[in-house]
């Protein structure tokens, strides 16, 4: 197509030569993208005038990225040479985070979200010391980065737990005590309910972390643990659940609560859209029902982190099962074990279930 010899400042990318053009990524007095096409920091503007604002209004979920592997440990932990912490950027405001496997071989998942008035991290990992996980660190970082391109020098931040009570989520808190423009959701059962507005409705009501135009929705799961919750964002359309569900073995605290919450989280995504599940660990392999032994720190076959929301129903009905009963029951993408010690094992492969033997380990 034949090009104009008048520059038109309004065209971002223009293909004429930026140099000495008023505009050379684009008129800022204009809107960043077309109407109903989310910004993105791809089109935020090279001469901003002021701190750039987000729109998080939009029509099904934000686009992210999670196709990636995981780093997944080694024989010898104490050869491992890969990052402490690995952080994945599930979008321009969406980072996933995963503590080594070798430095705790839970290897927790923490979320990092951003809005135009703040940060929310969930969750904090298994180790309290920064030197072996530099969780505040590498936080820092991305809110740093973060705050670089959207024009902010000050980002708050709010910390929040799945579960005060989860020791493989809850010991990385430590590391943000008295740090400046920080928000720690209090560990205590009722003065987190204070806090998330629900002393009254808890469990049946829900509460809410504003972080600026991206409202995450907080909706009590008791079940594994007692004071457990699942965050909700409408933005990217996540379930982080926690403890709650993930590809793992799920250990329940308490089989009423559990089923109940599962009941609660399946009418909560009947009326919300959701993309993902996305909990606190994987423990499942990629072959159906079969997953990692405790304590291992090599775990090359592991299944993908996220969950499909038909897997909520799929929870809700042998949770129903095993209910009342001391039993472990094997799913493809999960295991319960309800009363029994998370290292129970079973002589009989459950129906339906494929048996497949995976590689072996080397």
């Amino acid at each position: 197509m034949a090009q104009g010899s008048v520059y038109n400042p309004a065209l971002s990318g223009n293909p004429q030569s930026a140099t000495g053009r008023a505009y050379p990524n684009g008129n800022p007095e204009l809107g960043y993208n077309p109407p109903g096409v989310r910004n993105t920091d791809s089109a935020v503007p090279l001469h901003r005038k002021a701190p750039v604002a987000h729109d998080y209004a939009c029509d099904g979920p934000a686009p992210g990225n999670l196709g990636f592997r995981w780093t997944y440990g080694s024989n010898v932990a104490a050869r491992n040479r890969d990052p402490r912490v690995q952080v994945v950027q599930y979008n321009e405001d969406t980072f996933v985070l995963r503590q080594n496997v070798c430095v705790h071989w839970e290897a927790p998942f923490t979320y990092l979200l951003f809005g135009n008035k703040g940060a929310l991290l969930i969750d904090t990992g298994a180790t309290p010391t920064p030197a072996h996980y530099p969780l505040r660190e590498t936080v820092d970082a991305i809110i740093t980065r973060w705050g670089q391109a959207r024009g902010r020098s000050k980002v708050p931040l709010t910390v929040a737990l799945t579960s005060g009570e989860d020791i493989a989520q809850n010991q990385g808190l430590v590391q943000f005590a008295g740090r400046a423009e920080t928000t720690i959701v209090p560990k205590p059962l009722a003065v987190m309910q204070r806090f998330y507005g629900l002393q009254g409705s808890w469990p049946s009501g829900t509460g809410k972390i504003d972080l600026g135009d991206r409202v995450i929705e907080v909706v009590p799961t008791p079940g594994t643990h007692k004071d457990g919750v699942t965050f909700y964002d409408p933005y990217c359309q996540f379930l982080f659940t926690g403890d709650l569900l993930f590809p793992g073995k799920i250990n329940i605290g308490n089989d009423g609560d559990f089923v109940a919450s599962l009941e609660r989280l399946k009418a909560f995504a009947g009326k919300h859209g959701v993309k993902w599940l996305l909990g606190g660990h994987v423990e499942m392999m990629f072959v159906p029902g079969k997953y990692y032994p405790r304590f291992a720190t090599y775990k090359p076959y592991e299944r993908v982190l996220e969950m499909v929301p038909a897997l909520i129903d799929e929870a809700l009905q042998y949770a129903r099962e095993v209910q009342g009963k001391d039993m472990m029951l094997i799913r493809p993408d999960f295991a319960l074990f309800n009363g029994v010690s998370p290292d129970q094992r079973t002589q009989v492969w459950p129906e339906g279930v494929p048996n497949i033997n995976p590689p072996r380990l080397f």
